[in-house]
Order: structure tokens, then C-alpha cells, then sequence
């Protein structure tokens, strides 16, 4: 079942060149069963970094590419003793606890999600919406890279559209603390702004307030965030269980999105993303 979301995803060019890299000499489009198999191929792998100095995006689309780094990025948790983890800006401690990790990247929905989620990052949206105040219309700003932002646009937008807006919170609570921690952690926002956001989206943890940093935040406004959208999603879809799982583990997301940036993203994020 999770071939077909890739097919909705993956350019002709991109299946014709899982074909040839991971199944040469047969079909020139996949079967959708094979589409994660050839993904998780070695051989694409190489065909796309393979070559040092070439930009893979010049082969395949920015969906592929991400799609076989995160299972790269499975791949290489699973055989793991121990990760160089994220604990505080410009530091890493070996940690053994892997096994979270490669729980979580073991799922193929979840794979889909991250691969989803990284891929939406590379073309973002902003502009402005019409709200209604007490002093008539105003123009409201909006940008899915502020999450004060999408916090401000939830509170106006109809009941219909909300679910949306909390997704895209989500999303960008684990994009950022996941592909940049050092930005989050540090610049993400200011000290007012910090307070605005814990109080839109009841995020205080009143046990840990000492911890006040970017990463500390997100967390908690992903978790939050997703499980508010996930509640008006269809319940019997395989997406609606993945955004109730990672809610519940957004730490283990951040942290798989953590490792993939130190191990293959970190001099390409500037480029594919522009941002932080």
C-alpha cells in the first residue's frame, strides 16, 4: 500500500530511474510493490550520491532524493551500536540507546512521513489572508517558517481549514528541530514570542520549565500540534495513525531527523532548503 503514495509522488524521470539503477533490464516503470524495495536499493543510492561533486538533484527530484536518504538513514540505524547525538548547539554525545530509533524508522508509514514532510520543505508558502476584527477587515500575515505565525493563522482561519494549519505547525516543529537544532535551540524565537506560543498551544510542561530552549518548545508544540490535527482526521487512514504515533514520539522523530542531517544532509540543507 505505501508504493502507491510514493507513485503520487515520484516523476516519471524518477521511476525510470529506479528501473534502471535497481532492476536493469526490466520494466522501465516499477510495480508499485517494488517502489520502497528499489528505493532501499544500494544501487540507487550510489547512482544518485555516488559522485562526489555532483548535485544529486540534478538526477532525480527532490521527493526521490529524500525518500532514499531516510531509508538510507533506516538502514544504517539498524546495523548502529550507538548515534552521535544532538544534546545542545555544536555538541554531540555517543549515545547507545538506538533502539527507539530503529523502531521507528522500521515502519514504512513513517519512512513515507518523513520523506513527505522533507520534501514539502524545499518550496514554502506566505502571503497574507483576510480576517475579520472588531475594527473591520484586516490583512493578517501568514509563513509556514514562523510558527508564531501558524499559531496566529489557526486562531482565524474557519474550523474546516484548522486541522490543516496544526498539521503544518507540526511539521514545522520537526523540520526545524530535526534539520536545524542549532537554529531552533538558540534563534527561533524571542523571549515574547516563546510566551505567546506556549500559551496558544498549552505547551508549558511544568515539571521541566527549566528547560526553555528552542528544541524544548518544539517538541512540544509538535506534539501538540499533531495530536490536534490528528483528531480530525479520518481515523481509519494509515496517515491519521502515523501523525497519532509521531506525536507520541516526536522526540524519537527529531532524533531520526537528527541523525540523517549530521550523517548526509549537513552540506546540502543550506541548498535544498534556504533556510535557517
Amino acid at each position: 500500500m505505501v508504493g502507491r503514495l510514493y507513485l503520487e509522488h515520484l516523476s516519471d524521470a524518477d521511476l525510470a530511474l529506479l528501473a534502471r539503477a535497481g532492476e536493469p533490464g526490466r520494466a522501465a516503470r516499477p510495480d508499485p510493490e517494488r517502489i520502497e524495495a528499489l528505493i532501499d536499493s544500494p544501487a540507487v543510492f550510489r547512482t544518485l550520491f555516488g559522485t562526489p561533486g555532483r548535485d544529486p538533484l540534478l538526477r532525480g527530484s527532490p521527493f526521490l532524493l529524500f525518500a532514499v536518504l531516510i531509508h538510507r538513514a533506516a538502514r544504517d540505524l539498524a546495523a548502529a551500536s550507538f548515534v552521535e547525538e544532538w544534546v545542545s548547539p555544536r555538541q554531540r554525545v555517543p549515545v547507545f540507546d538506538v533502539g527507539g530509533l530503529r523502531e521507528f524508522g522500521a515502519d514504512p508509514f513513517r519512512r513515507f512521513f518523513l520523506v513527505e514532510l522533507l520534501a514539502s520543505y524545499t518550496n514554502v508558502s506566505s502571503g497574507s489572508v483576510l480576517v475579520q476584527t472588531s475594527r473591520g477587515w484586516r490583512r493578517r500575515r501568514f509563513s509556514e517558517l514562523d510558527p508564531l505565525r501558524l499559531v496566529e493563522l489557526a486562531e482565524v482561519v474557519s474550523d474546516i481549514e484548522r486541522p490543516s494549519v496544526y498539521r503544518r505547525l507540526g511539521d514545522l516543529s520537526l523540520f526545524l528541530s530535526g534539520i536545524f537544532p542549532d537554529y531552533a535551540a538558540e534563534q527561533l524565537v524571542a523571549e515574547r514570542q516563546r510566551h505567546r506560543l506556549e500559551r496558544a498551544l498549552a505547551a508549558v510542561d511544568r515539571q521541566r520549565a527549566e528547560q526553555r530552549d528552542g528544541i524544548w518548545l518544539l517538541e512540544r508544540l509538535g506534539r501538540r500540534a499533531y495530536r490536534m490535527a490528528q483528531q480530525a482526521t479520518d481515523r481509519s487512514t494509515a496517515m491519521a495513525g502515523v501523525l497519532a504515533e509521531v506525536s507520541e514520539n516526536f522526540a524519537t522523530a527529531r532524533r531520526v531527523l537528527n541523525f540523517l542531517t549530521d550523517r548526509y544532509l549537513f552540506p546540502l540543507r543550506q541548498r535544498w532548503f534556504g533556510t535557517g
